[in-house]
């Protein structure tokens, strides 16, 4: 065992003992399959985690519904997006992990699924993979394309080695036009601006049974969500809520964590408001008439919460680890009033469209986080207008799909090629 592989399963030890693996799966990491590989064409997609996961879900359904002859294998790297998968992806298509990037990983897992297509989204960047798909002349694509100002300064560089990998790429669709001028910058050829796929995904599911419980439990208390909340978000949302009950004694606040694992240590940070929590995770319990905070600590039913709120704040936006924000855009199809803090750098040209649209509201601080959602739970019809201007907004958004779909179609293999792979 050479030293680099040594490392990586040591990497894997510590993931898994932190929850972050799945041990039943764990080869996988290491390039070993655990599916067979199906018959004919094979699109792979590669999403790193849950919000490339979600939008790649929007792709693989119209590419299946449009070649009855295709078949895909999507990848991604957490256990969370493994979930979602299990949950969301259709008929013809099947989920594994992605493996580290040690040559011989990548080379078992590619000597295995033979894609005749590979899809990245985002931008994530394995070196041996990259080089390992060159290698064997497969048809790449970089989609939904982003780069931080951050890690274009990192890979300028080490800009001849950044362009020769990313040379792979037939073309990469960006997200932005800043976007588009930064892979330019790092010698990218054939860069187009799609736009963003987000936009254009499918609303997140809603089990309507769950549905129906939830609002009869519920019944015409006001509510309203923090979703994806990391630490110390749902601290916030307990100052808040302890405040805005002396205006609305009958208030529930319902608090989706990123990661369910933290439901502990949510609970001991909320505990010591004196206020009532129901965790979602013990048994599917309901909201009772005095809970005050109920905590959804279960995975893939955000869509859920934002059908039963009026009102969302995105997380990730106010948290300690610096933000960064997630996807307003799952909010807004269900027109929530969409609500976040500052620091949403990840996904910063999405929160600017949305607020030079006047499609959400960004938040100060605590203070004025406070100060609004208290204005929009007075004002009826102000909350009203915010919900209908963050739906059509991103409604009017919608429009990137057929454009990327076009792009990718040029890229799989013509009836008279299979033939000849027959």
């Amino acid at each position: 065992m050479g030293k680099s592989e040594f490392l990586l399963r040591g990497l894997l030890k510590k993931r898994l003992k932190k929850g972050k693996e799945d041990a039943a799966r764990l080869p996988e990491r290491m390039g070993e399959p655990s599916l067979k590989r199906p018959e004919g064409t094979v699109v792979w997609f590669h999403a790193a985690s849950v919000g490339e996961a979600q939008s790649t879900l929007i792709l693989v359904s119209h590419l299946l519904q449009e070649n009855k002859d295709l078949s895909v294998l999507v990848t991604t790297g957490t256990v969370t997006s493994a979930q979602l998968m299990a949950d969301r992806l259709p008929k013809r298509a099947v989920h594994q992990y992605y493996p580290l990037d040690h040559p011989q990983w990548v080379a078992s897992f590619l000597d295995h699924w033979k894609p005749d297509v590979a899809l990245w989204m985002e931008s994530e960047i394995w070196p041996n993979m990259f080089a390992a798909i060159g290698e064997r002349n497969i048809p790449a694509a970089l989609i939904n394309a982003r780069l931080s100002e951050k890690s274009l300064k990192r890979w300028q560089k080490a800009r001849k080695g950044i362009e020769d990998l990313l040379s792979i790429f037939s073309v990469c669709l960006t997200q932005t036009e800043e976007d588009a001028e930064s892979f330019r910058a790092l010698g990218m050829r054939n860069v187009l601006v799609s736009g963003n796929l987000k936009y254009s995904a499918d609303l997140l599911p809603v089990d309507e049974m769950e549905f129906t419980r939830l609002k009869d439990s519920i019944g015409k208390r006001p509510i309203w969500l923090m979703a994806s909340t990391h630490d110390p978000e749902e601290e916030i949302g307990c100052r808040l809520h302890r405040h805005l009950k002396k205006e609305h004694p009958e208030l529930l606040t319902i608090i989706v964590p990123r990661h369910p694992e933290r439901r502990d240590r949510i609970m001991t940070a909320c505990e010591k408001y004196g206020l009532k929590i129901k965790q979602r995770s013990t048994s599917r319990h309901l909201p009772e008439p005095d809970t005050d905070i109920y905590i959804a600590d279960t995975i893939g039913e955000l869509g859920l919460f934002y059908k039963l709120a009026p009102i969302a704040y995105i997380g990730r936006s106010m948290s300690s680890d610096g933000g960064g924000g997630h996807n307003p855009i799952e909010a807004a199809q269900y027109y929530c009033a969409v609500l976040h803090g500052q620091h949403v750098q990840n996904l910063q040209a999405i929160f600017d469209a949305f607020d030079e649209a006047g499609a959400a509201i960004k938040l100060k601080d605590e203070t004025d986080f406070q100060k609004r959602l208290g204005k929009l739970m007075a004002d009826d019809d102000g909350l009203d207008a915010l919900q209908h201007k963050a739906g059509h907004f991103v409604k009017n958004k919608a429009t990137v799909l057929p454009f990327i779909l076009e792009e990718i179609e040029a890229l799989l293999p013509k009836a008279d090629q299979i033939k000849e792979c027959a």
